[in-house]
């Protein structure tokens, strides 16, 4: 199915340039002279890099069919990450390589979701926000409040991230899996 390039949508995925991919942003531009463009951000899913293509307005573009299926991650081993169908209890191994930097904010019972492509496993994509504890976490210095200070805090899913001083060790913090940034207590 072909659609105006002006009717594209962020997450929609596409056939461009002999390759495939997820559309992540789009930016109609209209110069001072001439017709409008429109510049889409586009991760391959073949090489997993973003790339940046202009469309006029009146090209069209493929769109590609796709599912996308919610799982449940239930745990990770030699073999890779297993995440389980909650409609159908069927379990999908996905390779570590290719589930990437979803990892840092995953934890086991939570839901994501996996892009399929013409049966193949494309992509996995967290919420917007996760609940994360932070396991290990300094104690912010006394009358140090100028400037909005942070201080590193270990989270359960190890990674760190910056967190306000008031914040302890133990708590639970909501987490922004775009950038990996503090949004507040849960």
């Amino acid at each position: 199915m072909a659609v105006v390039a002006t009717n594209l949508k962020k997450g929609q995925c596409i056939a461009y340039e002999g390759d495939r991919g997820i559309v992540l942003q789009l930016d109609h531009r209209t110069p001072g002279k001439g017709n409008a463009l429109i510049a889409a951000t586009i991760r391959s899913f073949n090489s997993g890099n973003k790339k940046t293509i202009r469309f006029a307005s009146s090209d069209k573009v493929e769109i590609v069919e796709t599912d996308r299926v919610k799982l449940e991650y239930s745990y990770s081993d030699g073999e890779g990450f297993h995440f389980m169908d909650l409609n159908t209890y069927e379990t999908t191994t996905l390779q570590p390589d290719f589930v990437g930097d979803v990892t840092k904010y995953m934890k086991e019972g939570q839901e994501v979701e996996v892009l399929y492509v013409g049966g193949d496993a494309v992509s996995v994509t967290l919420p917007a926000t996760v609940e994360l504890k932070i396991t290990q976490s300094s104690e912010g210095v006394k009358g140090d409040t100028a400037n909005n200070p942070t201080k590193p805090a270990e989270l359960e899913t190890g990674v760190t991230v910056q967190v306000p001083l008031f914040v302890k060790e133990g708590e639970v913090i909501k987490i922004n899996t775009e950038d990996g940034s503090y949004l507040g207590r849960a």
